[in-house]
């Protein structure tokens, strides 16, 4: 059966959404995105996610295609129509579209699209490790900006899946661990959680923020440090998270086991606080927007 979509304030059939070809999202990744975990067919940090996203579109001097009240309306009708229970929510949007050229003025209409997509991983089944393989981080120097500038990541995962591997973990020229693919990479070492800081290195990630509400509530000492990949490997535990998985143990990394391969204690119980304080944090729609 056929999706039903989000696009331009319409809701439709996935065969009949377009977008011209002189977007500009298309034409030069001038577009900004986010994606939400679906539990429970509720949003997961939908308040963190729409920050973020008012934050690139203040970066890029874009506005916002409608309010923050109408996107969640918008966003909770596609999940009922959808019947989306547990899965993951795309929204993107990009300046809009006119004649190429690269220059933009305040003319532009943005473009807004939405759809879900159904769970990788069952959010409170026994989570297995995954492994990682590292990359070059080859990207551009405004990660912070969550655009659909995308090729490095594209990159760096391809390279990874042909590898064996679940997910890529990227080195910076300088040798430290910036963050994984498409997640935010965390390690355990003696019971201290270490997270790279944010900076314009790294993409903000939003479970990444939650994540580290739930260390303090553990009560876990937080590095938040930059640090080798040696440093890595001799980990105790580690772990990846994003809004389309929450919270995944890495066994292995290239050729070297973390700790002995399997779902470390610690990691196991914030994953586990994490879907806690998710389900306790979700949304509150909206009667009119």
């Amino acid at each position: 059966m056929e999706r039903t979509v989000f696009l331009n304030g319409e809701f439709m059939p996935e065969s009949e959404a377009t977008v011209p070809i002189f977007d500009r999202g298309l034409l030069f990744a001038d577009s900004v995105y986010e994606g939400f975990g679906i539990l429970d067919s509720q949003i997961v940090d939908y308040e963190y996610h729409m920050n973020r996203l008012g934050r690139s579109l203040g970066e890029l001097d874009m506005p916002w295609p409608m309010s923050r009240d109408e996107l969640l309306v918008a966003m909770m009708k596609l999940i009922e129509m959808n019947n989306a229970v547990e899965g993951f929510m795309y929204l993107q949007v990009t300046r809009g579209s006119r004649d190429r050229s690269y220059l933009y003025d305040d003319q532009y209409k943005p473009t807004a699209f939405a759809f879900t997509q159904k769970e990788k991983f069952a959010a409170d089944a026994p989570p297995q490790p995954v492994a990682l393989a590292t990359t070059p981080d080859i990207r551009w120097a405004r990660r912070d900006i969550k655009t659909t500038n995308l090729l490095g990541q594209v990159m760096a995962k391809q390279a990874a899946h042909l590898a064996g591997a679940y997910e890529a973990l990227m080195i910076a020229p300088d040798g430290d661990v910036t963050e994984a693919g498409s997640s935010s990479f965390f390690f355990i070492k003696d019971r201290e959680l270490w997270v790279r800081p944010v900076s314009n290195d790294i993409l903000h990630g939003i479970t990444r923020q939650t994540m580290l509400r739930v260390a303090e509530q553990h009560q876990l000492k937080i590095r938040e440090e930059t640090y080798t990949l040696d440093q890595v490997l001799a980990a105790d535990e580690a772990f990846i998270t994003a809004a389309s998985i929450y919270v995944l143990p890495v066994g292995r990394i290239d050729d070297t086991e973390i700790g002995d391969g399997g779902v470390g204690p610690v990691t196991a119980s914030l994953r586990s606080a994490y879907l806690e304080l998710a389900r306790a944090e979700f949304p509150k729609v909206p009667e009119t927007a």
